[in-house]
């Protein structure tokens, strides 16, 4: 079940724009491994439930999968061969905004190895180029 809301409200949103580098979310909080993105985009609530399996099938139950992001913004699309006017269309899908820096995903529990290997099957689902970040200890 992809990821969405329980409730929001407005139903539509406008498309904004994503400027700058990510302020929040951009250290690594719950596991020891991360994935950080250095790409802005949209990431789509199939992709990121694509990541999530990717992980949780190479990890084998052992360690922690974090999502850190949380798809909340709609995108609405007309259908096909519908004319101009006659308002905005239905939301079509949810997706998270990623600004470079986000960690997107977090993984705990597990080695070093095992959680880049994770981290890269992770990093091909999505529309980002992704790097591989480390908690900071001692701060």
């Amino acid at each position: 079940m992809a990821m969405m809301p329980k409730r929001v409200k407005h139903r539509k949103q406008q498309r904004g724009r994503m400027r700058g580098l990510a302020t929040r979310g951009n250290t690594v909080s719950f596991g020891e491994f991360g994935l950080q993105s250095q790409d802005s985009a949209w990431i789509t609530a199939k992709q990121l439930e694509a990541g999530r399996v990717a992980a949780t099938h190479f990890l084998h139950r052992e360690g922690r999968v974090y999502i850190r992001v949380f798809p909340d913004k709609p995108i609405s699309k007309k259908p096909l061969e519908v004319r101009m006017g006659k308002g905005k269309g239905e939301t079509e899908e949810w997706v998270a905004p990623i600004k470079p820096g986000t960690i997107l995903f977090e993984i705990g529990g597990v080695d070093e190895p095992t959680a880049k290997a994770a981290l890269r099957r992770v990093a091909h689902k999505m529309p980002v180029t992704c790097r591989m970040v480390y908690r900071r200890h001692g701060l």
